[in-house]
């Protein structure tokens, strides 16, 4: 028992592994319980897209001296309302707007990297994440831009609810469905800036959509499928920095592949829903 304590234990004595904690865990709840919205919506698309569309905007503010997330913010939150704009009116489906942004926006991003060569290697935990590389500044930025799409979720909990769930209500109800909408694609591109220390913008997606699906089959409320897919978010952090630090495997995919096999084993026994459960002899 001393020595499974121990096992436990030491990761935590080094300060950069109790900073990768804490960020993890914050990236897990947050990612998480907007998650929960991108299933329901059958947004997942929209978030692979977004994550990638957000590099120009690294790669600049990189090579400028800014800070990262201050160009991916602000590229982020462009490429939203752009596909929002270019799918608002009927012009487009939303799903084609999406592939041109998405298309256009990595392709100036890869475009700026072979421009600037020599920043391919440091930029390159955005890509794929380093929690192990968490300072003081970045774990700031995370709770600050985690708080706020956590807060602005629970003060519009009942209306993105409703909009999710019934669209042709939230227009009975004349609630601001537009504005809504706008301000859910804000929250997107807030929550994968905050994700890509953790696990980089090619694997922010799986953190937005895995914990959820697995909390999708566990819960029947909203509030329920958010606080199991934090949980969930959360812990597959947790165990993937153990796993990172005792198998030398790079934390991010790491964190992906736990919140994967939690999801794969909910699929399979999930009570009433999983696929053991349906074809379960009689």
């Amino acid at each position: 028992m001393a020595d499974i304590f121990a096992l436990l234990a030491e990761p935590w004595q080094h300060g950069f592994m109790v900073r990768a904690l804490l960020a993890t865990a914050m990236v897990g709840i947050v990612c998480s319980v907007l998650g929960a919205y991108v299933v329901l919506r059958g947004m997942a698309f929209f978030g692979d897209a977004l994550a990638h569309s957000i590099l120009p905007g690294v790669v600049l503010a990189f090579v400028l001296g800014w800070p990262l997330a201050v160009g991916a913010l602000a590229v982020g939150i462009l490429a939203a309302f752009a596909i929002g704009a270019l799918s608002s009116r009927g012009l487009l489906k939303e799903d084609t707007a999406i592939g041109v942004i998405f298309a256009g926006a990595f392709a100036l991003g890869v475009a700026m990297l072979s421009a600037f060569g020599t920043y391919t290697v440091d930029l390159a935990h955005f890509l794929f994440g380093n929690p192990l590389g968490v300072s003081e500044s970045d774990l700031l930025s995370t709770f600050l831009l985690s708080g706020f799409v956590l807060l602005v979720v629970f003060l519009f909990y009942k209306e993105f609810m409703i909009i999710s769930f019934d669209p042709l209500l939230a227009t009975t109800l004349r609630l601001p469905v537009s504005f809504f909408r706008y301000l859910l694609l804000i929250l997107l591109a807030v929550t994968i800036v905050v994700s890509i220390q953790v696990v980089g913008i090619a694997l922010v997606v799986a953190m937005l959509v895995t914990p959820a699906a697995a909390a999708f089959l566990l819960t029947q409320r909203l509030w329920r499928m958010m606080a199991v897919a934090g949980a969930i978010g959360a812990g597959s952090g947790l165990a993937g920095l153990y796993i990172s630090y005792y198998w030398s495997i790079a934390a991010g995919p790491a964190i992906v592949l736990v919140a994967t096999a939690v999801f794969v084993v909910v699929f399979l026994s999930a009570p009433g829903k999983g696929l053991i459960w349906r074809y379960k002899p009689a």
